[in-house]
């Protein structure tokens, strides 16, 4: 067996609110309150993925009618 062989599996990621370790039930969360906020945080806006706003678009492009 090499040493290579002999390292232990990679543990579970952290609770990414509060730092503890992951639950099965809750994954990627340690619990249902932590799972809570990060959802408020995305209802809030706190989380947004920037977009471009119709105002910035160039003179050269007209706007697409669906």
């Amino acid at each position: 067996m090499t040493q290579a062989d002999e390292t232990p599996p990679p543990a579970d990621p952290a609770c990414p609110i509060c730092g503890k370790p992951a639950a099965p039930a809750y994954k990627p969360f340690c619990s249902k309150r932590c799972a809570d906020v990060d959802l408020q945080r995305w209802l809030s806006g706190r989380y947004a993925i920037p977009g471009r706003e119709e105002d910035s678009l160039s003179q050269d492009e007209e706007p697409r009618d669906g």
